[in-house]
């Protein structure tokens, strides 16, 4: 019980690695919220955290609904002691490709919701964390690898893993921490988005080939990683990232 009666906010906590880290969380002892925007997956996560948790419908690229979702979340629990800034990723309707083809439009997109609502997200969780409190930035192993396609995105997560250093910096007269949490390829509805049904199991197979530790990461291995961030046992760290990626960064597989 690790996290036992502290109080957790995660942004994108109804799916995927979120829900991973929100159930690690909860299994610890941590209560809190879970925030996303989509209502019925907001309401099947809160309904498997349990009576601990509440859901909080909100775009983290609204300054109105990251102010809604921190007042709510204190004034609800009285206090906010751990923040998990993880929702992030594809950009519905916006298209990621080489710089050939990627429009202004879509490169704001990116860039709002990876690197743009990461910085106030954590701005307007301020008036709401306890001294001493953990923020946990979710990044990715893909600000270390140059992927096709991928130049914004992992620009963007390379910008947050840097903003880990300058926050801690900002706040370190309140005793927060921030570090960084960047996961590699997991195992969430994400495959869905870019591969056919059919070839969704191929797909995942070549990432499986690439990857040391021999298997895709799941939910539940960035949610222990988080658990850790969070809790006092980290507390020594302060401005740092941590990869959970199964190797595939700092060791390469000669096949």
């Amino acid at each position: 019980m690790r996290l036992k009666d502290k109080v957790a906010v995660i942004t994108g906590g109804n799916s995927g690695i979120g829900f991973g880290i929100a159930e690690a969380f909860q299994k610890e002892g941590a209560k809190g919220a879970i925030t996303g925007r989509n209502q019925k997956t907001i309401d099947t996560a809160v309904q498997r955290l349990g009576k601990n948790f509440i859901g909080l419908k909100g775009d983290v690229t609204n300054m109105g609904d990251l102010e809604n979702i921190f007042s709510t979340t204190a004034e609800r629990f009285g206090r906010i002691d751990a923040l998990v800034v993880n929702a992030g990723g594809v950009v519905d309707g916006s298209q990621m490709g080489p710089v050939t083809v990627v429009t202004e439009e879509s490169y704001d997109g990116y860039m709002a919701l990876n690197l743009k609502s990461v910085y106030f997200t954590v701005q307007k969780a301020l008036p709401y964390l306890n001294e001493g409190s953990s923020i946990v930035l979710i990044g990715s192993s893909a600000a270390h690898r140059a992927a096709p396609g991928m130049a914004i995105y992992s620009a963007a997560k390379a910008a947050v893993i840097s903003l880990a250093k300058g926050l801690s910096l900002d706040l370190l007269e309140q005793r927060i921490r921030v570090n960084v949490l960047s996961p590699g390829t997991i195992d969430t509805p994400v495959f869905n988005k870019f591969v056919p049904e059919g070839q969704v199991n191929q797909v995942k197979q070549l990432w499986v080939n690439q990857i040391p530790i021999g298997r895709i990461g799941q939910p539940a291995d960035i949610g222990n990683a988080a658990v850790f961030l969070a809790s006092d046992e980290s507390s020594f760290i302060v401005g740092s990232e941590l990869l959970s990626d199964g190797g595939m960064t700092h060791i390469s597989l000669m096949k």
